[in-house]
């Protein structure tokens, strides 16, 4: 029998999208400010388990290099719902990241990973991986995406809240002296103490 009720749909695996052709990039490089719309806020809040998503924007500068590389700079700011882990009340958190990638074709990747891998070896500084021009595309959506949910706290509390643990008191039937306190508190029975057979003054 199918359940009757109307399953909420999945969100998209990218649902801020920003596609730039690096075949229209100028020389000088290009400037775009993108900003999520309520769908798309709401598509991310269900994808990062929030609350909701009220605000998410961010800027870029995508500037060409040599070979065939580009490099995209911005920062991507946010502000996210989500409930305090210690009063478990609803609170916002501002999100403000930094993002400094290069792009490059995605022929490219394997020679710079082995680039990356001789300059770990003799301790020479480490260039941060190039991310794979897909499909002749930059997806700053993805980027701004990705940087979102980096900034996310996983541990959100409210600035005041102060995470006080439960003692339970102890049980003073627990004691190990509390049997013989019992014992030596129980009544005595009259003329419990006096030998058997033998009656008084007799």
């Amino acid at each position: 029998m199918k359940d009757t009720e109307t399953e909420r749909p999945h969100p998209p695996r990218d649902p801020w999208r920003a596609l730039v052709a690096v075949a229209q990039v100028p020389e000088m490089g290009l400037h775009r400010d993108i900003e999520a719309d309520p769908r798309q806020r709401q598509a991310l809040a269900d994808i990062a388990g929030l609350r909701e998503v009220l605000s998410a924007q961010a800027s870029f500068d995508v500037t060409p290099k040599s070979g065939g590389r580009f490099h995209v700079v911005g920062s991507v700011r946010g502000r996210v719902g989500q409930t305090c882990v210690v009063t478990l009340e609803e609170i916002e958190n501002e999100i403000d990241e930094e993002i400094d990638l290069i792009f490059a074709p995605p022929e490219q990747i394997p020679q710079m990973a082995t680039l990356a891998e001789e300059a770990e070896r003799s301790d020479a500084e480490i260039p941060d991986p190039p991310e794979p021009i897909e499909n002749g595309m930059i997806d700053l959506g993805r980027l701004a995406t990705d940087a979102l949910f980096l900034g996310i706290d996983p541990y959100p509390r409210k600035a005041d809240a102060v995470f006080e643990p439960v003692v339970e008191a102890a049980d003073p039937e627990d004691h190990p002296f509390a049997a013989l306190k019992a014992l030596q508190a129980a009544p005595k029975t009259p003329g419990g103490n006096k030998p058997k057979g033998k009656s008084n003054g007799k």
